[in-house]
């Protein structure tokens, strides 16, 4: 089975250092969805932007890469059998409805290195 990446794209992150189990729940509850349904490998959720540093050739500043109305406020990695079967699993994610976005991409390669 193919992996596909799910960047999940919304005016911010829910996952503040300081949310409560509550504004998390239906992060949570999806995640839970897809990991007992076997599609979700891992998952990752970042921070809100204002925690992020952009690093250039020769600069270091606070804040996002770009100044864009929407960040990357997580990603995930599922399995499915193609392309067409990955957005049909990423289509059931929560930031949909409340207006965020999603993008996914066939994973080419990588893992974890030691």
């Amino acid at each position: 089975m193919a992996q596909f990446a799910v960047l999940i794209y919304d005016t911010d992150s829910a996952h503040a250092p300081d949310a409560n189990t509550e504004e998390l729940e239906v992060c949570d509850q999806h995640a839970d969805e897809l990991s007992l349904a076997g599609a979700m490998t891992a998952a990752w959720a970042l921070t809100p932007r204002h925690m992020a540093k952009a690093v250039r050739r020769h600069s270091t500043t606070d804040g996002p890469f770009l100044e864009t109305k929407e960040v990357v406020a997580g990603f995930y990695l599922i399995e499915a059998d193609d392309i067409d079967a990955a957005v049909a699993i990423a289509r059931t994610n929560p930031v949909i409805d409340a207006g965020g976005g999603l993008e996914v991409r066939p994973v080419h390669s990588g893992g974890f290195v030691s």
